[in-house]
C-alpha cells in the first residue's frame, strides 16, 4: 500500500463575521460617514438608471445597487495614498474612494450636503453621461473612471483587465518606500479569468501589497457561480499562490471593515498580498433596471431574501438599536441624498423643447468633436531636452561595436543614469544577459531594478503598465518573441495603448516594451512574427525599428524620455552586426519622427526599416538602380516622417514599400494605403510592395525561407518597378540566399 500525506496550504483561510461588541466598539464618525456614502450612492445610481431610462446614458450603465457595503466597507479605512481600481461595475467603489478623498474626517449623516461632495457628484454623474466635465472628460463614461489625485486609478471593461495593472501599481508602491497598498476589485467572472491568476500567482512571488477583492455577486450576467467553477468559494483562489485569504459578508460593512483592517495590517507590513471574497447581491441586471428574474435566470424569492439584508437597512438599524441616528434622520438622509442627486441631474440637463418637455443634455457640456483624437499619445515635450545626434552628420571618434552590446550597453547606462528605470521579462536575469545577452550584466549591478518574471505575459506587461501608469518609474519589459503578445494582448492594446486616451489624455504611460525578430532562425510559426503591422493599427503605441548600433543607442534614449509607450524592435539578424557608434558616447538620442536616407536616387524611393534594410541596399547594388532608400526607423502613425518620404517620392514618382514578415500582418500595407491618399498625384504607378507569404514561417529550412522576403525577393521587385516606368535593368549579380 503507498503512504499517502495529506498536505495543506502555506496559507490562511478565514471567515469572519461581525458579532455585537464590534457594533458597540464602533466609532460613531465611522458609522455614520458608512451610512451617508451608502446613502449617497445609492441615490446616485438610481439616477444612473433613471437618466439611462431616458436615453441620457449612452452605453451601459451597470449599477452597483445592493453592492455598495462590499465597497463602502473596504474602502473607508483607507488612506488618500492607497489605491483602488475596478471593473465595469465600479461606480460604487470610485464613489466610496472619492467621498474619502474630498471629506477625509468622515461625513455626518444628520448634515446638509457639502458643496464638495455636491461637485463630485456632478462630476462623476458627468463623465458616465460622456460630458466634457467628466473626469475623463466624458471619453470613459460609465466604466472607465479615473481620478488619480484621490486615488481611483481606473475602471476597468474588460474582464479582469485591470488586476495586473494594479500589481504594477503595489510594485510602484513598494518600490518607492512607501506603506501603502492598492486593492483591485472584481467580480466573481473574473475569478477564473487567466490575467487574474497570473497576477495573483505573481504578486505573491513577489510579496506585493495588493489586496485582490472578489465581488461574488453569484451571477457572471447570467451564469451562476456554480456552473462556472467547482469551487464557488472563490477566496479558495488564493491558497494555490500562498496567499491569505479571506471570506465575508458583504452585505455588512463593518464586517467588510473589519476584515480590511487585517488585510491592511498584513500588506502594510511587507507580508504581501491578501485575497478578500464579498458576498454581495446585485438587485438588478447586468445592465439597467429590470432584476434578474425578468430574465429568468434568478428567482424572485431569491432576490427577496437578498433585499432583506440590504447594506444600508444593516447600518441604520444597528446605529438606531445604539441610539446614534432615528428612523427619522434616516429618511431624511435618505431624501437629502435623493435631493442632491436631483440637483446634480439638473446642473447636466434642460427641457428639450423638441421632445414634448423632455430632458435632455444641456448642448453647451457635450465636449468639442475636435477634441476626438486629442492626447491618443503625447505632445513629445518631454524629449525636447535631448541631445540628438545622426550618422550620416557625426564626425567625431568612433568605435565599432556590435548590435547586441549596443542594446546591453545603453541599457546599462541608463539604469546608471535614472534609478527610475526597471528591467523585467523571463530570464532577463539570468543566463548572462537573457537568451540573447540583451541584459548582460544588469542584474548585476542592478539586482533590486531586474525582475525576472514568471512565464505570464498577460501578468507582467499588464505589470509593467500599471507601474508606467504610477508614472514614478520607467519600466522596461522584454517579450522574449512578439508571437507572445498574442497572449497578453489584452494588456498590451486594450489597457497600455489606450490608457492615456480613455482616461481623458492628461496622464503618461511610459512604457518600453523590447521584443526581437527571429525570421530565419527556425523558430517556426509561434516565434517569427513582424509585430509593427499590429501595433501600427492599434491607437497609442510609438513604434521604433533601428536597423544599426548607432541608431539603436539613439532610439532606446529617445524611448526612455517618452512619455508614451514605446515598442522597441530588434531583429536576430542585426544583433551580431557592427557598426560604428561615438566612442564613450551613450547619452544621445535619434530624433523621435525622423527617417533615415540611407542611399540617395532619383528614379524609385524605397521604404523599409530594420534588417531589411541591408537586403534592400545590397539589392540596389546588385541592380545597379537609381533608386532611393529611406530607413523609416520610426513605424507609428504619429511619428511617421512623412516629410522625408514625401518630399522622395515627389522627386521620384515611384514607390516600392519592403518589409521581411508575413502579408496578413503587413506593415507596408497600412503604409501604401497612406501613400495613395497622401501622394496620389505624385505617383507615376502604383505602389508596389515586398513582402512575405502569407503563411508564417515553418520550421523547416526551406518553407522557412520561402515564407519571408530576402535579398531575392527585393532584386525581383526593382527590376519589376524599373520595367514598369519604362527602364530595365542591365544585369545584376548572384543573390545570396
Amino acid at each position: 500500500m503507498p503512504e499517502i500525506e495529506q498536505l495543506s496550504p502555506h496559507s490562511s483561510w478565514q471567515v469572519l463575521a461581525s458579532c455585537e461588541p464590534d457594533w458597540d466598539g464602533a466609532s460613531p464618525v465611522l458609522l455614520g460617514t458608512m451610512l451617508t456614502q451608502l446613502h449617497l450612492i445609492r441615490a446616485f445610481e438610481e439616477t444612473v438608471l433613471d437618466l439611462a431610462a431616458q436615453g441620457l446614458v449612452h452605453g451601459p450603465a451597470h449599477s452597483s445597487i445592493g453592492q455598495e457595503g462590499g465597497a463602502v466597507g473596504s474602502i473607508v479605512g483607507l488612506r488618500p495614498s492607497d489605491a483602488i481600481n475596478g471593473s465595469h461595475r465600479g461606480h460604487h467603489q470610485f464613489l466610496a474612494k472619492a467621498l474619502g478623498f474630498v471629506a477625509p474626517a468622515g461625513l455626518d449623516p444628520m448634515a446638509a450636503i457639502d458643496p464638495v461632495v455636491h461637485d463630485l457628484l456632478v462630476k462623476t454623474l458627468a463623465e458616465i453621461m460622456g460630458l466634457a466635465q467628466g473626469f475623463c472628460r466624458g471619453r470613459g463614461g460609465s466604466m472607465h473612471l479615473q481620478w488619480k489625485e484621490a486615488g481611483a486609478l481606473g475602471t476597468n471593461a474588460i474582464v479582469g483587465g485591470g488586476v495586473p495593472l494594479a500589481a504594477g501599481h503595489a510594485w510602484a508602491q513598494r518600490r518607492a518606500r512607501t506603506d501603502d497598498v492598492t486593492i483591485s476589485y472584481f467580480g466573481d467572472g473574473a475569478v477564473n479569468i487567466g490575467s487574474v491568476l497570473e497576477a495573483m500567482n505573481l504578486a505573491g512571488a513577489w510579496r506585493l501589497p495588493m489586496c485582490f477583492f472578489i465581488e461574488n455577486n453569484l451571477y457572471a450576467v447570467a451564469t451562476a457561480v456554480d456552473e462556472a467553477t467547482a469551487e464557488p468559494r472563490l477566496s479558495s483562489r488564493a491558497l494555490a499562490f500562498g496567499i491569505p485569504g479571506w471570506r465575508v459578508d458583504g452585505m455588512d460593512p463593518l464586517a467588510t471593515k473589519l476584515v480590511m483592517d487585517r488585510a491592511l495590517d498584513h500588506m502594510r507590513s511587507g507580508r504581501g498580498p491578501v485575497v478578500i471574497e464579498a458576498e454581495v447581491y446585485r438587485y438588478f441586471h447586468q445592465n439597467g433596471s429590470l432584476p434578474g428574474s425578468a430574465f429568468g435566470y434568478r428567482r424572485k424569492a431569491e432576490e427577496a431574501e437578498w433585499r432583506k439584508r440590504d447594506p444600508l437597512d444593516r447600518v441604520s438599524g444597528e446605529m438606531i438599536r445604539r441610539n446614534l441616528i432615528t428612523q427619522e434622520a434616516v429618511d431624511a438622509l435618505r431624501q437629502r441624498c435623493i435631493t442632491a442627486m436631483h440637483n446634480a441631474a439638473a446642473s447636466l440637463t434642460e427641457s428639450d423643447p423638441e421632445r414634448d418637455g423632455r430632458s435632455r443634455i444641456k448642448p453647451a457640456l457635450w465636449p468639442s468633436p475636435t477634441f476626438r483624437d486629442v492626447g491618443i499619445r503625447g505632445d513629445l515635450s518631454e524629449t525636447q531636452h535631448l541631445r540628438t545626434l545622426e550618422a550620416g552628420t557625426y564626425r567625431g571618434e568612433v568605435a565599432d561595436i556590435k548590435m547586441i552590446d549596443a542594446v546591453a550597453g545603453v541599457m546599462a547606462r541608463r539604469m546608471e543614469t535614472d534609478d527610475r528605470v526597471v528591467v523585467m521579462g523571463e530570464d532577463v536575469h539570468r543566463l548572462k544577459g537573457g537568451t540573447n545577452g540583451a541584459t548582460r550584466g544588469l542584474a548585476e549591478r542592478f539586482p533590486d531594478r531586474v525582475l525576472g518574471t514568471p512565464i505570464s505575459e498577460n501578468a507582467f506587461v499588464g505589470l509593467g503598465g500599471g507601474i508606467a501608469l504610477d508614472a514614478r518609474f520607467r519600466p522596461v519589459v522584454e517579450f522574449m518573441y512578439p508571437d507572445f503578445m498574442w497572449v497578453a494582448a489584452d494588456q498590451v492594446f486594450n489597457q497600455i495603448g489606450k490608457a492615456r486616451h480613455m482616461f481623458g489624455g492628461d496622464h503618461p504611460v511610459p512604457l518600453v516594451l523590447r521584443t526581437k525578430i527571429a525570421i530565419g532562425t527556425g523558430y517556426g510559426s509561434q516565434h517569427s512574427m513582424d509585430p509593427a503591422g499590429i501595433f501600427a493599427t492599434n491607437p497609442g503605441w510609438r513604434i521604433v525599428a533601428p536597423s544599426t548600433p548607432f541608431d539603436y543607442i539613439g532610439a532606446m534614449n529617445a524611448a526612455l524620455a517618452c512619455d508614451d509607450p514605446v515598442l522597441v524592435i530588434e531583429h536576430v539578424d542585426l544583433y551580431s552586426r557592427t557598426g560604428p557608434v561615438p566612442a564613450g558616447d551613450l547619452d544621445y538620442a535619434i530624433p523621435v519622427g525622423k527617417a533615415s536616407i540611407r542611399r540617395q536616387g532619383s528614379r524609385l524611393t524605397v521604404l523599409t526599416y530594420l534588417a531589411m534594410v541591408d537586403r534592400v541596399l545590397e539589392a540596389v547594388d546588385l541592380t545597379g538602380c537609381d533608386a532611393e532608400v529611406i530607413d523609416l526607423r520610426w513605424l507609428d502613425r504619429a511619428s511617421f516622417d512623412w516629410e522625408t518620404v514625401s518630399a522622395s517620392v515627389m522627386k521620384t514618382g515611384s514607390l516600392l514599400i519592403v518589409e521581411q514578415g508575413a502579408e496578413g500582418t503587413s506593415y507596408g500595407a497600412w503604409v501604401s494605403d497612406e501613400v495613395q491618399r497622401r501622394l496620389f498625384d505624385w505617383l507615376d504607378q502604383p505602389v508596389k510592395r515586398v513582402t512575405g507569404s502569407e503563411a508564417a514561417p515553418s520550421v523547416s529550412r526551406v518553407l522557412e525561407r520561402a515564407a519571408y522576403a530576402g535579398t531575392e525577393e527585393v532584386v525581383t521587385a526593382l527590376i519589376e518597378a524599373y520595367r514598369d516606368i519604362g527602364l530595365s535593368v542591365a544585369g545584376h549579380a548572384e543573390v545570396r540566399p
